[in-house]
């Protein structure tokens, strides 16, 4: 059995697939399996995943005969079928260095109550811009789950791009599938429900390459506002759960609130409503709507 199973999810990104696949074959860690979803792509995709049908290195590949309409029942469809230990969702726009799985791996079996491996990021733009990059203190770190979440995911999902991860494919039976009801803030759910189980390893190396073009899921989430309705959704959980206390929800509140009035204009008006409507009911007591709406008008107006 492989040691990894690796999930290629593929929606219409036949112009990158070649660099996706080409960047695992060329792993310096070999012991994986890749298993290429393809989710109805009506562009050639299909042309792409078959030059690699030969490969032994590519134990499945399915095609989808109807899209299912999230990403995320892609990554549930792999992860049942995967054979390995460890699972590595790599996305097909992505790619990444040839010494990524085998960091990973390697920070993850530091400690076997690590569930969760992930590393630092290069965000691209344009095939060849580095738009920004994540950055961690260590160059490794185990962390204990719950503070990790405390410190890494409250405010925002420092594990942003799936790509960047490894995780433990024994944990994924106790998860709830709650995750599956979103289809932006999935994998922050997802990340944070395995970190509640056990520890977290953080590398602090570049390694991955994280494409962001028009056609992702975050560029199409925050350009219909899906985006501010998802996260919101998903932070009033985390405080009805006790993840997160009432500072910590303030804190995420007012930094979304605002970002959201700094976006509102490009937004339809019956979505601009609604997650106006989220913002108007926080689930903590100690955030205010009207204060942090006045805030934030005296922010933008009035501080110099």
């Amino acid at each position: 059995m492989p040691k990894v199973s690796i999930i290629v999810p593929n929606y219409n990104h036949s112009k990158y697939l070649n660099q996706r696949i080409e960047s695992i074959l060329f792993q310096s860690y070999s012991d994986f399996e890749i298993i290429i979803l393809d989710d109805a792509s009506t562009d050639d995709s299909r042309e792409v995943i078959e030059e690699y049908r030969n490969n032994d290195k590519v134990s499945t590949i399915i095609y989808n005969t109807e899209n299912s309409g999230s990403t995320f029942k892609q990554w549930e469809k792999g992860i049942s079928i995967a054979k390995g230990d460890y699972i590595w969702i790599a996305e097909s726009d992505d790619w990444c260095e040839p010494t990524l799985l085998q960091e990973l791996v390697s920070g993850i079996e530091k400690d076997q109550e690590c569930l969760l491996s992930y590393c630092q990021s290069y965000c691209i733009t344009n095939t060849n811009i580095v738009n920004w990059q994540s950055s961690h203190r260590l160059l490794s770190e185990i962390v204990d789950g719950k503070q990790f979440i405390r410190e890494y995911m409250s405010v925002n999902n420092a594990v942003y791009n799936a790509s960047m991860v490894l995780w433990k494919r024994e944990i994924f039976q106790s998860l709830s599938s709650e995750f599956l009801e979103y289809k932006f803030c999935g994998d922050w759910l997802f990340w944070i429900e395995i970190a509640k189980r056990g520890k977290v390893h953080i590398s602090g190396k570049l390694l991955n390459y994280f494409r962001k073009h028009d056609r992702d899921v975050s560029g199409i989430a925050e350009k219909t506002g899906l985006n501010f309705i998802e996260i919101m959704k998903l932070v009033n959980t985390l405080y009805h759960d006790g993840v997160i206390n009432d500072a910590e929800y303030n804190k995420v509140y007012k930094l979304h609130f605002r970002a959201f009035l700094r976006e509102k204009q490009i937004l339809d008006f019956n979505t601009s409503a609604q997650i106006t409507g989220l913002f108007k009911q926080p689930v903590s007591p100690k955030t205010s709507y009207y204060k942090n709406l006045i805030k934030a008008i005296w922010r933008q107006y009035f501080r110099k």
